[in-house]
Parts: C-alpha cells; sequence; structure tokens
C-alpha cells in the first residue's frame, strides 16, 4: 500500500485478511515488488507524491510482470507544476464527473469482465446501503485498452463510464478505481469488500 492523502482503507484490507505492507519511494524498485501480488495506492496518492510519477515505468514494469495495480482516485492531472504519469496507457481525470448520489443506478457494461465475476459475482445488491457517494474524479478521454466496466451518473446527468477503467498489461492489470472505496471500506458495505477483493485478485488475461 502506498499511503495517500490519509485513508483507513489499509486497516479495511487488513481485517479482509490480507497482509499489507507500507511501501515508500524507497521501496519502489523492481526487485523489492516481485513479492507482491497487488499494489494499492491511496487516495490522491499521485498528486501528492511527484516521485509515483517518476517511477511509473518501474511500477508498470511491476503490471507487465503479472502485478496487479489499483490507483485510488486522482484529483487531477498534475502534481505541483508537472502532469502526473499514471498508468500504462494515457487517460484523463475530470473532476466534473462524480456522482455524489449514493443510490445512483449502476449499469454494469461488461457483465462477464472477470473483475464483476471472479471470486463474487457482482450484481445491483452489491452497491446498496453505500455511504456519501459513488465515485469522484472519473477517468475520461480514456485509451482504447481500458475497459470501462460500470456505468452511473446522478439525476438529470449523463451517464459516465470513467469510475471502473482496467486496462490488462502484459501478465497484469492496471486499475484506475474513482469508486469511493476509501469511504465504503471503512464503513464496512460488504459490496465494497466483495468487489476490492476480486481486483486484488485480477488474473493477467
Amino acid at each position: 500500500y502506498i499511503v495517500g492523502a490519509g485513508d483507513k482503507v489499509p486497516q479495511a484490507l487488513e481485517a479482509m485478511g490480507y497482509d499489507v505492507k507500507y511501501l515508500s519511494e524507497a521501496d519502489i524498485t523492481d526487485d523489492n515488488l516481485k513479492q507482491f501480488d497487488a499494489i494499492i495506492t491511496g487516495i490522491r496518492a499521485y498528486n501528492i507524491s511527484e516521485y509515483l510519477s517518476n517511477k511509473n515505468d518501474v511500477l508498470m514494469r511491476y503490471v507487465a510482470q503479472g502485478g496487479n495495480m489499483i490507483v485510488q482516485y486522482l484529483k487531477s492531472n498534475s502534481v505541483g507544476q508537472k502532469k502526473v504519469q499514471v498508468g500504462p496507457y494515457p487517460f484523463t481525470v475530470d473532476p466534473s464527473t462524480r456522482v455524489t448520489e449514493e443510490d445512483a443506478v449502476v449499469n454494469f457494461l461488461l457483465p462477464e469482465h472477470p473483475a464483476l465475476n471472479t471470486p463474487n459475482k457482482i450484481t445491483a445488491d452489491d452497491f446498496k446501503d453505500w455511504i456519501q457517494e459513488r465515485s469522484t474524479y472519473q477517468a475520461v478521454q480514456a485509451d482504447a485498452h481500458y475497459e470501462m466496466l460500470l456505468g452511473m451518473n446522478d439525476k438529470g446527468e449523463k451517464l459516465s463510464n470513467g469510475s471502473l477503467a482496467i486496462a490488462p498489461y502484459g501478465k497484469g492489470n492496471f486499475v484506475y478505481a474513482s469508486l469511493v472505496f476509501f469511504r465504503q471500506l471503512p464503513a464496512g458495505v460488504p459490496g465494497a469488500f466483495r468487489l476490492m477483493a476480486n481486483l486484488i485478485g485480477l488474473e493477467g488475461r
């Protein structure tokens, strides 16, 4: 886990039974990353830690060799005066595409995708009892390699599909999740736990 702006996701992951280790800049090396099944960045991590952009090539080699990387939401496309470098293919974060209604209907755009089926079958029931909001700062203008799994919108807004974007890369997977796991996991929302487990367990395709 690479800490971002502060959240309780690591504690929730430990409650799920995962062995969570915190990574600093010095830990992000090709050899060291090989030991991990998944790497997760905390919220806004790329906006506060420029080293993540500088280490993007190392992180993407980790993915290509079979790792899963899950990036929780970015607030903007920049870190200081520089453009954020994140993921194997380009996408832009749009702060205007938030879904603030916690009961907004969730459309399954790729219902057969492994992230929605293995090991847990994700259904509309998994989006019940969410708190405060659904999604923030969604991915837009995403490269065609990204698979956009979910569509949702607030009332009166157009459908947006950037809340969960997944790109297979080499033997692994890169995930951009603007779904508000940082609110749902500490609140004990079962569906959020089930979906996070699927993302951590993604296998190469």
